[in-house]
């Protein structure tokens, strides 16, 4: 186990400059952090920020020069699969922001790539880290609802301003900004599935362990022309069906909705992070009703850089966000996409 772990992050902006490298610079086991921007100015800002990381202007520079124990990957949605091909083809447990892909074959063969070489791919799907999920995932693999037969799912975000093109107001202050071509650009992977509804689908399939394999889909523009409203009906693998849903319109007052609800041939699974709610109801009458205080639906940041860094020591530690998990969820999501545009139900790619 090495004494101290080195960690490269590729894409330092918006999310990587407020969370990502803060909390590995607050981690006792990290040496050295080394960053990369393609853009000089904004590389300066990063390095005028924070003085202790190790900034380069090409990825492939880094990569080449440091002696790096892991990766994250927080560049714009369409380089995620370029950049974490790079590090994982390095032999490198990678975090890769969501979404892992944007297309089907991208997201294969990621996950092709990280078994290839013995890494671990993690997601920061922030509600996996929580006790509440991985309660609702005993849950289902214990058997307490017996086989999945169909899930409601619905997300659910206070985020108009930012898929539609807008600076996004809770950022004023920040050193970045989520910019809109990463967000609200049709072309460039914008919109409310790639950019929100992968969260959801990062919880629901830590739950159900199947994959999909069609969806028949709609959605509804937001003025920058991404998708502010997602409804799709999903068939899984054994034949069980998905009703699932997005909107990016809750008001500001508001936090976030994630409302899952799995029905199987034993009875069903509640969870809710809004109403902190994980139970279950069976039809022998049995139950599971968790008892969690009010902020057990809230979001983890930190706790995805720190399984990195544990993974990158050598610790025999839970992913609970695998490349599996966040495969699915761009498998899913790239059908819906198609889905959408042809007006017919696609195979997952």
């Amino acid at each position: 186990m090495p004494e101290k772990i080195n960690i490269g992050v590729i894409g330092a902006g918006w999310w990587a400059t407020l969370s990502h490298i803060p909390a590995l610079l607050a981690n006792p086991h990290v040496g050295s952090v080394a960053v990369s921007r393609p853009d000089a100015d904004g590389l300066a800002k990063v390095a005028a920020e924070f003085p202790r990381v190790k900034p380069y202007l090409h990825t492939a520079e880094m990569l080449a020069s440091e002696t790096l124990h892991g990766v994250v990957v927080a560049s714009p949605h369409t380089f995620h699969a370029e950049h974490g091909h790079m590090a994982l083809s390095r032999g490198l447990h990678t975090l890769i922001e969501k979404p892992m892909a944007t297309n089907a074959g991208d997201a294969r063969m990621l996950v092709e790539t990280a078994k290839a070489n013995g890494v671990e791919i993690i997601l920061p799907y922030g509600w996996n880290f929580k006790p509440i999920t991985a309660l609702a995932h005993r849950l289902v693999a214990d058997g307490w609802i017996g086989e999945v037969r169909h899930v409601v799912a619905q997300m659910a975000s206070a985020l108009s301003d930012l898929f539609g093109g807008e600076q996004m107001v809770e950022t004023k202050d920040h050193l970045f900004r989520p910019p809109a071509s990463t967000w609200a650009d049709p072309a460039k992977a914008g919109g409310y599935g790639w950019g929100q509804l992968t969260h959801g689908l990062g919880a629901l399939f830590s739950m159900v362990d199947l994959d999909p394999v069609r969806v028949f889909a709609k959605t509804g523009l937001s003025p920058a022309g991404v998708d502010f409203y997602d409804a799709a009906v999903v068939e899984l693998e054994n034949g069980a069906t998905i009703s699932l849903s997005g909107a990016a319109t809750v008001p500001k007052s508001r936090s976030y909705q994630m409302d899952i609800r799995i029905f199987g041939t034993e009875g069903m699974l509640l969870f809710d992070i809004e109403r902190a709610r994980c139970e279950v109801i069976r039809h022998d009458g049995k139950t599971h009703i968790e008892q969690l205080p009010a902020d057990a639906g809230a979001y983890e940041s930190v706790a995805p850089i720190a399984l990195l860094v544990e993974l990158c020591r050598g610790a025999d530690v839970v992913n609970p966000a695998d490349g599996t998990v966040g495969m699915r969820a761009s498998l899913l999501l790239d059908a819906m996409y198609r889905s959408a545009a042809s007006g017919q139900m696609e195979k997952v790619g």
